[in-house]
């Protein structure tokens, strides 16, 4: 039988402190969280290695030093409200809700939606709720957020989720430019949202987050 709580303290210890991941509240979400309860059929023993794990076409769980970095440069406090956008079968979403006031995770495939939500309640995490709804969309009647993030890349974020923002609320998300990715810390200042690289990492781009193209003739 594996260990698994002995592999979540490895994880944290060679895998998040070492990545200058360091405050107590992602400390212990990490620690407090079982991964593998929210891994696929058959990749359990997945949960605590160094890199992404497949969910489903175009989708992953974000590797364990991706993840807590994201939550770092997020600075999630005890009484946020939080959009977890992409949350697959809801280790993100179980994550937050350790760390904030409550989370409404959107996940647009219908199946992980559906896990998600039975997962998180077995699991007691009762201060998270999972919609089925497109990921460009967010949930605005929910909203405003004072925190969002995205699982998994992007390319461009819709004028729709920067909306749901609040003013001085933060946003991280890994943009990705062909191969290559970095994470963006954005906080929303006078209705705009001024971004910075805090790390580079790569994602597979979530759908309808791809750059509109244009023509010219």
């Amino acid at each position: 039988m594996i260990d698994f709580k002995s592999r979540r303290t490895i994880m944290v210890d060679t895998q998040v402190r070492p990545s200058d991941v360091t405050k107590f509240p992602i400390i212990d979400a990490m620690l407090s969280v079982p991964r593998e309860v929210y891994m696929p059929d058959g990749k359990r023993d997945l949960a605590y290695v160094g890199a992404h794990v497949d969910l489903a076409p175009g989708r992953v769980v974000l590797d364990p030093r991706v993840m807590a970095k994201l939550l770092d440069v997020l600075d999630v406090m005890q009484g946020d409200l939080v959009l977890d956008l992409g949350c697959g079968l809801g280790y993100s979403a179980a994550l937050l809700a350790h760390m904030a006031e409550a989370v409404v995770a959107i996940e647009e495939d219908p199946a992980l939606a559906a896990e998600a939500e039975s997962i998180l309640s077995s699991e007691g995490v009762d201060n998270a709720a999972v919609l089925n709804a497109p990921l460009t969309e967010g949930s605005a009647k929910h909203g405003p957020y004072d925190v969002i993030c995205v699982e998994g890349a992007v390319e461009r974020v819709p004028e729709a989720i920067i909306d749901q923002l609040k003013e001085g609320g933060r946003i991280a998300a890994i943009f990705m430019d062909g191969a290559l990715g970095e994470c963006r810390h954005g906080v929303k200042r006078n209705g705009q949202i001024n971004w910075r690289m805090t790390f580079n990492a790569t994602a597979p781009v979530l759908p309808g987050f791809e750059a509109a193209f244009s023509f010219e003739f």
